[in-house]
């Protein structure tokens, strides 16, 4: 579990729970699952200690539940909103089975994602929630264990407070300041914001390998095509867009509960409202610029099984062509032979010294005339 204390002034990382809310800033509780349900008494008891009220047991079962999709939910005092992370490479969304201490919540499922075949981009796509519980002066976050997306953030976080007190005259710098959260729904929208930047990144690595087997796919005499990786990429690119729709869904509720928010009542107030509507805006635009570009892939991947067959069909549309001219060619051949090969006693030709060499003369000169012919009409050409 990390602690900070968020202020004007900076950051602190405090080693234990506050036994009060600070005077200036807010307090951002930042604890992994199996912790949070280890401690789930003691955090319940800060909190009421700090904000005068406790997690409602639905929400602490949604902050538990490993396999939560992403969406939004709200009380009077707080809101929540789970939101799905791309589990990093190293596996972190993997969380270690939680330790046995009763708690009034159930037991949370094993965050173990099953692996998957094919290239490595393609496993990249496992998620696991995050959750957040937003109250006035303080944010409760929910990660997997060792979340890479919440330690980055603070440290980050940590290194940009120093600069944002003062200037190198001594005087506040308000340039470095804005890079402190002034609220904990500001804080939770930065590291929404950073969780769909992942998203973000993880479209050129699909586009590249996507890229790669359309090349695949149209080359005409490909004979070996790793069907079990395609259809992996057809279904992840299925599961990356619903998880996007619900992430999409979940940013939407929360904007529209923003619009409810009772106006502040000093400029300073209103601006910060104004800004946590502009960042939620830019967050849903993020995540409709990440559903747009899987859907593209989705059907450009559809393109590309299509114009593989196609490529395909035309090549054995050109090899029956190919076969069914060189047929036609020899078919007046056989009727020749035929013809003399009939075991009548009068025959054209046939008892005389040169007749055979005016029937073979007659039979090339057909062939190479339905050759001529055929070749013109492109009968016995390939097509590119």
């Amino acid at each position: 579990m990390r602690i900070f204390h968020i202020h004007s002034g900076g950051v602190q990382e405090l080693a234990e729970l506050p036994a009060q809310m600070p005077a200036q800033g807010f307090v951002w509780i930042a604890c992994a699952r199996p912790v949070f349900q280890a401690q789930l008494t003691e955090i319940q008891a800060s909190l009421q200690a700090l904000v005068g009220l406790q997690l409602v047991d639905l929400h602490v079962s949604d902050l538990l539940n490993a396999q939560l999709p992403s969406h939004y939910d709200y009380t009077s005092q707080y809101d929540l909103l789970v939101f799905r992370r791309l589990a990093t490479a190293q596996g972190d969304g993997a969380a270690q089975p939680p330790a046995p201490v009763p708690a009034p919540a159930p037991v949370a499922p094993a965050e173990s994602p099953a692996r998957r075949s094919g290239p490595p981009v393609l496993r990249r796509i496992d998620t696991s929630p995050v959750g957040f519980a937003v109250f006035d002066q303080l944010l409760l976050t929910v990660h997997p264990s060792d979340c890479a997306v919440r330690d980055a953030y603070a440290t980050r976080l940590l290194a940009s407070a120093p600069a944002a007190s003062t200037n190198g005259e001594g005087r506040s710098n308000p340039a470095a300041g804005a890079r402190v959260p002034t609220s904990p729904a500001d804080l939770m929208l930065r590291v929404v914001n950073q969780m769909v930047d992942g998203y973000l990144d993880l479209r050129r690595e699909l586009t590249r390998q996507l890229d790669h087997w359309q090349t695949e796919l149209l080359k005409p005499r490909a004979r070996y095509v790793n069907w079990n990786s395609l259809l992996e990429a057809r279904l992840s690119l299925h599961m990356l867009d619903e998880i996007c729709e619900d992430q999409r869904t979940a940013v939407q509720d929360w904007i529209d509960a923003l619009e409810t928010w009772t106006l502040p009542d000093t400029p300073a107030g209103l601006r910060e409202l104004d800004l946590l509507k502009v960042r939620s805006r830019d967050v849903l635009e993020h995540i409709e610029r990440v559903v747009h570009h899987v859907r593209r892939l989705e059907q450009s991947t559809e393109t590309a099984v299509q114009m593989h067959f196609s490529v395909q069909s035309n090549r054995t549309n050109d090899i029956m062509r190919t076969l069914t001219a060189l047929t036609a060619v020899f078919l007046p051949l056989n009727l020749i032979a035929g013809i003399f090969g009939m075991n009548f006693e009068f025959l054209p030709l046939i008892h005389k010294a040169d007749g055979f060499w005016w029937a073979l003369g007659s039979m090339v000169f057909i062939a190479l005339s339905l050759v001529l012919l055929f070749w013109r009409k492109r009968y016995l050409a390939r097509t590119r």
